[in-house]
């Protein structure tokens, strides 16, 4: 077989396989989403598949909420709150490795943020079932950042994360 015909074979069998897996329902997406999965649970104490992230984006930034799926699950709601008290203080001194260990360094946003870390103030509210940040900044690309890092969370979680 020469170089050429060999060349459209590859490329025919894989076109044939990533139909197969689209007719699946299975899409580098899908691959993603586990893989950001497997590496929260490295970095979040509490149980993805039983609380729910959600970003809402705001004009001065937006708000990060997390929450246990079952109002009454304490065990859950004290994982998130003792987690997203740390990140509020790992944030505040321009420390984003969590996020980037579970998304990766080049994480829409992420180098803005913690570039600009001092220009956005980070406060923390304990909420009936979780806790939440909101981040505020008057720097305009700041905004651009937090919205597009926001973004590529809820791509990112998949079902564990929604917008606001």
């Amino acid at each position: 077989m020469s170089g050429r015909n060999r060349v459209a074979v590859i490329a025919a069998a894989a076109l044939v396989v990533a139909a197969g897996l689209t007719a699946l329902g299975v899409t580098a997406g899908d691959a993603r989403q586990r893989e950001v999965a497997d590496r929260g649970r490295t970095v979040m104490p509490f149980d993805l598949d039983r609380t729910t992230h959600r970003f809402t984006k705001a004009g001065d930034g937006g708000v990060q909420t997390v929450v246990a799926d079952d109002p009454s699950d304490a065990g859950q709601i004290r994982l998130i709150r003792e987690h997203l008290t740390e990140e509020t203080a790992r944030f505040g001194r321009g420390d984003f490795g969590d996020p980037a260990s579970i998304h990766g360094s080049s994480m829409p946003g992420l180098r803005e943020l913690s570039a600009g870390y001092r220009d956005i103030e980070v406060a923390y509210a304990e909420l009936p079932g979780g806790a939440e940040l909101t981040y505020t900044t008057s720097d305009p690309a700041l905004v651009t950042a937090l919205h597009s890092w926001f973004d590529a969370q809820v791509d990112d979680h998949g079902e564990h994360a929604e917008h606001g």
